[in-house]
C-alpha cells in the first residue's frame, strides 16, 4: 500500500498521533456477563451498554471508549481517549459508571477513575 501511494514509512507514521487516554478497572459481580466482538471494540451484552457508551463518546471531541472483561480478574477494563487528558479522564469515569449501572458493578459506583 505504501508503494502504491508513494509514501515512506515516515509519511505513514505521521498520519497517526496518540490522544490522551485513561485506563481503569471496575469490579463486577460476573465478568462473563459482558461479551464483546472479537476485536473487543464493541460490547454485545448486556445489550444496553454499547448504546450508552456510544452516547458518551459523542459528547467528547475525538472521544473513543470501550470496555472488556478481564481475562484474569472479576473486573472490567475501561479504556477511554479524547482530545485532552481532562476529557479522557471524564469519559473513562462516565464509561465506568455506565458499566457499573448496566453490567453488575459491585461496591459503590465509581466517583473517580482507578488504574
Amino acid at each position: 500500500i505504501l508503494a502504491m501511494k508513494q509514501w515512506s514509512a515516515a509519511d505513514w507514521d505521521a498520519m497517526y498521533s496518540d490522544l490522551p487516554s485513561r485506563q481503569s478497572k471496575l469490579p463486577v459481580a460476573d465478568r462473563t456477563a459482558i461479551t464483546t466482538t472479537d476485536t473487543e471494540e464493541r460490547v454485545l451484552s448486556p445489550s444496553s451498554l454499547q448504546p450508552a457508551l456510544d452516547e458518551l463518546m459523542g459528547r467528547f471531541g475525538g472521544g473513543r471508549c470501550f470496555v472488556r472483561p478481564s481475562g484474569t480478574e472479576d473486573v472490567v477494563r475501561v479504556y477511554a481517549e479524547a482530545e485532552t487528558q481532562e476529557a479522557a479522564d471524564e469519559l473513562a469515569l462516565l464509561s465506568a459508571q455506565a458499566t457499573w449501572k448496566l453490567a453488575g458493578g459491585v461496591g459503590s459506583m465509581p466517583l473517580a477513575t482507578t488504574a
